[in-house]
């Protein structure tokens, strides 16, 4: 008798566990090519979409800057990137982090992978020891500069120009570096995030970039950054091949080209953790 009650607690348990989803996840450093450099993304493996409610808890769970979201769909992928608060249209590290996974450690054999986003189509391209991402062109046009700008960077900038974002031109990589901004009064802003650029020191120019309204106060390396800043810094500079620092505490490096309404944003990356993500179906 107690043997039979004992099976059908067991049975009961069972029936109200509820089923689990492990998802394959990695997490990767990129725009570097050292651990704990650069600008950290999660990469979730899918066979299919889930709701997009759990692909916000799980981002906010992972508390990166972004993760990334990855499903199959013939010969190419549809990617989609979340902040701990909310969907993005574009982004560069967790461009270059799914790529990276793919190519070295899942056998992509194509020289270029191709991305369907909310940006349309992008590539990633292996060229040599870079892979290079081929992104929109965003160039910056002059605005007038908000005074919660000014109260939110502590200085005037030379420069301000606004595409997706608000960019401020400041004079020299040291003023760039050493900016302690107000979240609070950037928070108050009409935009993602403020770009802070200038001239490099051992670079062609610089940049940092704040989003605290995507949850993000400052983003380490940012790639979608560069879509604004390649062809701004390629017209002021009379080049179309720059070099580029992002100057935040963990610091990355972005290899740039501009082409056109096209821009090239090439850059290193190295995995840091390969593991799984467990959820229950009834968060799916």
């Amino acid at each position: 008798m107690e043997t039979n009650l004992l099976q059908s607690a067991r049975e009961l348990m069972l029936q109200q566990t509820p089923p689990v989803m492990r998802i394959p996840y990695y997490q990767i450093d990129a725009f570097t090519s050292r651990t704990f450099g650069g600008n950290p993304a999660g990469v979730c493996l899918l066979d299919r979409w889930l709701p997009d409610r759990a692909l916000q808890l799980i981002a906010a769970e992972n508390n990166l800057s972004e993760t990334a979201f990855l499903v199959r769909d013939n010969a190419e992928y549809r990617l989609r990137w979340f902040t701990p608060a909310l969907e993005v249209d574009l982004c560069g590290h967790a461009t270059l982090a799914p790529a990276y996974l793919l190519f070295t450690e899942l056998g992509h054999p194509e020289p270029v992978i191709r991305f369907q986003t909310r940006s349309g189509l992008l590539s990633a391209t292996r060229r040599n020891d870079l892979i290079e991402l081929d992104f929109p062109s965003r160039p910056p046009t002059p605005c007038a500069a908000p005074e919660q700008l000014v109260r939110g960077l502590g200085c005037k900038p030379r420069e301000v120009l606004k595409s997706r974002d608000y960019v401020a031109v400041l004079d020299t990589e040291i003023q760039v570096a050493t900016l302690v901004p107000d979240f609070g009064a950037l928070l108050q802003l009409d935009c993602l995030g403020i770009i802070v650029t200038g001239k490099g020191d051992d670079s062609d120019f610089v940049s940092r970039f704040f989003a605290p309204r995507a949850g993000v106060p400052e983003d380490p390396v940012t790639g979608s950054a560069h879509s604004t800043l390649i062809p701004f810094w390629a017209d002021r500079l009379g080049k179309s091949e720059l070099f580029a620092r992002q100057v935040s505490r963990r610091g990355g490096e972005l290899f740039c080209r501009q082409l056109g309404d096209r821009v090239a944003i090439g850059g290193h990356a190295v995995i840091y953790f390969r593991g799984e993500i467990e959820i229950s179906d009834t968060n799916s």
